[in-house]
């Protein structure tokens, strides 16, 4: 499926923006792509820039745009943000009971943030749909990953620009597994070795934080051998 319409794609630099790149690179060409990279002072913010810039260079995109929210800082209430706050090990193996309904490295209404700048730079540069790497299916059940709040924001952003301004939301692996989502990038040659992931390291991955759990248990799933060293490996659990 082609789109002609240029399409701006926020791009984190993790393993679902990357392949969310790869399927809107398919779809509207290298050259009707604009990547969007916030930082809010996450605990691997350096980390997740640099990957942001070297999965950028590996599909030769021109069009760019990184921002820095400090805000998320003064609001804190997560772990990614607050270091008084601990990054939870090992909760996807732990039995239901002793894990939290909402994780603490959820980052209160984070998305609606990114999404907020998407739309105006899309605004300006005419751009007809904005790409988010959301998963709702087979992740740490953040409540900004629904597709329902998708829904809501496509209103949102019909409401709130301009009359003749037309840009879709576009969540293409908001349904998928972890698992599938790896099978597509390597399908679609995504730089996946480009990735980074885990939520408290910035030179070795951590292996035991639940973002690199669902990452490691994702590519066993998949059949196949995750390209990022770790500096430990904790079993995910079922």
């Amino acid at each position: 499926m082609s789109d002609s319409r240029k399409a701006v794609v926020l791009l984190s630099g993790g393993m679902d923006s990357c392949v969310s790149t790869a399927i809107a690179r398919e779809r509207h060409g290298t050259g009707n792509i604009a990547l969007l990279h916030a930082g809010y002072g996450q605990r691997t913010q350096r980390r997740e820039r640099r990957a942001f810039e070297e999965i950028a260079d590996f599909y030769a995109v021109r069009e760019r745009m990184v921002v820095q929210l400090d805000h998320f800082l003064m609001i804190g209430g997560s772990a990614l943000t607050d270091e008084k706050i601990a990054v939870p090990e090992n909760e996807l193996g732990a039995p239901a009971s002793h894990r939290s309904v909402i994780p603490v490295t959820y980052v209160p209404f984070r998305n609606a943030h990114f999404l907020s700048v998407a739309v105006s730079w899309a605004e300006v540069i005419g751009a007809g749909a904005i790409y988010i790497g959301a998963v709702a299916e087979d992740s740490s059940g953040y409540p900004d990953c629904r597709p329902e709040y998708y829904k809501a924001f496509q209103e949102l952003i019909r409401v709130g620009t301009r009359p003749e301004t037309q840009i879709a939301m576009v969540t293409p692996v908001i349904t998928m597994k972890k698992s599938e989502i790896i099978r597509r990038g390597l399908a679609l040659g995504a730089p996946l070795h480009l990735t980074w992931s885990c939520y408290q390291e910035e030179d070795v991955a951590c292996g035991a934080c639940d973002s690199c759990l669902l990452r490691l248990r994702a590519f066993a799933e998949a059949g196949s051998t995750d390209p990022l060293p770790y500096r430990r490996v904790v079993s995910a659990g079922r």
